[in-house]
């Protein structure tokens, strides 16, 4: 199995609530460039959902989510 490349970027929404993680989320990706990974902690229960149904919209890929109690871990690269 390949491993993943390290983040660009991290973005820390923890404490945060909706709509703060998902909004912050694209937000940051609006700087980013084609290519580069985003690196979200989030502990929001609604963040799951919002941070996926946010790259759907967009054409992202989640490379990863990973879940540790409530927080949650994704890493996002910007497609396009």
């Amino acid at each position: 199995m390949a491993k993943l490349k390290k983040p660009d970027r991290t973005l820390d929404c923890l404490g945060l609530f909706c709509p703060e993680p998902v909004y912050r989320t694209r937000m940051e990706l609006d700087r980013m460039k084609p290519g580069e990974i985003l690196e979200v902690w989030a502990d929001d229960p609604a963040a799951e959902r919002d941070i996926q149904s946010l790259t759907r919209r967009f054409g992202y890929e989640i490379l990863e989510m990973k879940k540790n109690g409530a927080k949650l871990r994704f890493l996002i690269k910007k497609s396009k």
